[in-house]
């Protein structure tokens, strides 16, 4: 989501005449887009504003500003922070953006943070990386609240976008040539509730964006496990153009943690959705990944193993890991005395790690003498012979790599898969 906010941000300051640089010191205006999921990321973003404000003092004209989730939670604890900062906005305020650069253009200081977002500004352009993805955000905002999260806080409650905006914005990608659109929210297969037509779902969405012509494919993350209705996995078997790839979050494999991190689902009702997808794709490489946390408040050895065997149960094909990072705001970054010990989480991260690397080993064997369909991204030569490997992104969203011509990039092809390492495949192009 971040990444698609400032595809939007540097949209919207391409109207001042304002153009990227890669030396920091050359620019006229420094800003930062923050994620405050984890402390970690925070530190990072304090960090860069420090280093900052050296540039500043060299040349007092360079504004600096902060945008993104650490604005939002800070506010004009920023500017006490770091005295350099013209400019904190927050999620809410992107499409503010172009009044806020006159402001501190003119020499004053800014901390703009809104609790209700401002209404999406379809004038400015989306300036986007020049790469084959598309990031299009359908849904923002979370309302579940779950006591390890920080995004309701940050982002606000669900906010679906509107539907032709949407199908507009995906057609403006399709025609600019990008060939992979990624829908993207908190709560991705949320979209539609707020908006009070029974019509507009993910489902529908998916169907709707398939009917778009052009050579192009669709996926959409990161799903809520019990908001997967039965409509949607039939949708996405419905087009060759969706992927059959499905990011289901699940963040622990014990009952009692779910219910501590206030999870609307159990681990029973979670093996049954993931059932259900793979009993739909029986004869298809369907890919289910999933995220865990290491170390929640409380969490003892039992049910810290009760998330491995999760992973072997449901035979899940990669997942995001962490150690718990407690979070200023949320119910469980107030346990205090149920926290965990950072070397026992270390060592739970570890063996959680090597889990999941023997689960994406054991994925990528199923997908062995199987032929799929490869968004070819980019190639590398080899130093040695001159032979010119292809790097590929399949359907499932596995990494594949197979020998062949450069001007492929930029093509789907089918590729059968002969063999693999931990993190990719490696297969030969058919004819």
């Amino acid at each position: 989501m971040n990444k698609s906010d400032s595809e939007r941000i540097l949209g919207m300051l391409s109207h001042f005449d304002y153009q990227q640089t890669e030396n920091p010191q050359e620019a006229n205006l420094l800003l930062i887009n923050t994620c405050s999921i984890r402390q970690l990321s925070a530190d990072k973003a304090f960090s860069t504003l420090g280093r900052w404000g050296k540039y500043k003092k060299l040349n007092p004209e360079i504004k600096i500003g902060i945008c993104g989730c650490v604005a939002q939670i800070e506010k004009e604890n920023i500017f006490k922070r770091n005295k350099n900062v013209d400019l904190v906005f927050g999620t809410r305020n992107i499409y503010e953006l172009p009044d806020l650069i006159k402001k501190i253009e003119s020499g004053e200081k800014i901390c703009a943070i809104k609790d209700n977002a401002i209404k999406e500004n379809t004038d400015f352009c989306i300036i986007r990386d020049k790469s084959f993805n598309a990031w299009v955000p359908i849904i923002e905002g979370c309302n579940n609240f779950c006591t390890y999260c920080i995004v309701p806080y940050t982002r606000g409650r669900e906010r679906s976008r509107d539907f032709n905006n949407i199908i507009n914005e995906v057609k403006t990608c399709v025609n600019q040539g990008f060939k992979e659109i990624t829908l993207l929210g908190q709560n991705v297969d949320s979209y539609g509730k707020d908006l009070n037509d029974k019509n507009i779902t993910l489902a529908n969405l998916l169907r709707e964006i398939a009917k778009i012509e052009g050579d192009f494919r669709v996926r959409f993350v990161t799903s809520y496990p019990t908001d997967i209705t039965d409509d949607l996995i039939k949708a996405v078997g419905e087009s060759d153009k969706i992927c059959k790839y499905f990011h289901i979050p699940m963040q622990s494999g014990n009952d009692e943690i779910l219910k501590a991190m206030n999870r609307r689902y159990n681990r029973r009702q979670y093996g049954e959705i993931v059932k259900k997808i793979r009993e739909t794709f029986k004869d298809n490489c369907v890919t289910i990944t999933s995220d865990f946390i290491a170390g929640f408040p409380g969490e003892t050895n039992e049910q810290f193993y009760d998330t491995l065997s999760a992973i072997e149960e449901f035979k899940l094909d990669y997942s995001n890991t962490a150690a718990y990072s407690p979070r200023e705001n949320t119910i469980a970054g107030k346990w205090i005395d149920k926290f965990i010990d950072e070397k026992i989480k270390k060592e739970r991260l570890k063996i959680l790690n090597d889990k999941n690397k023997e689960a994406v080993i054991n994925s990528n064997k199923k997908c062995l003498g199987k032929i799929l369909k490869v968004l070819v991204e980019g190639f590398k030569q080899n130093e040695e012979n001159g032979k010119i490997i292809l790097n590929s992104r399949a359907e499932n969203n596995k990494i594949v790599h197979f020998e062949g011509d450069k001007n492929l990039v930029g093509s789907f092809v089918d590729v059968k898969i002969n063999s693999y390492s931990t993190w990719c495949l490696f297969g030969e192009l058919m004819n």
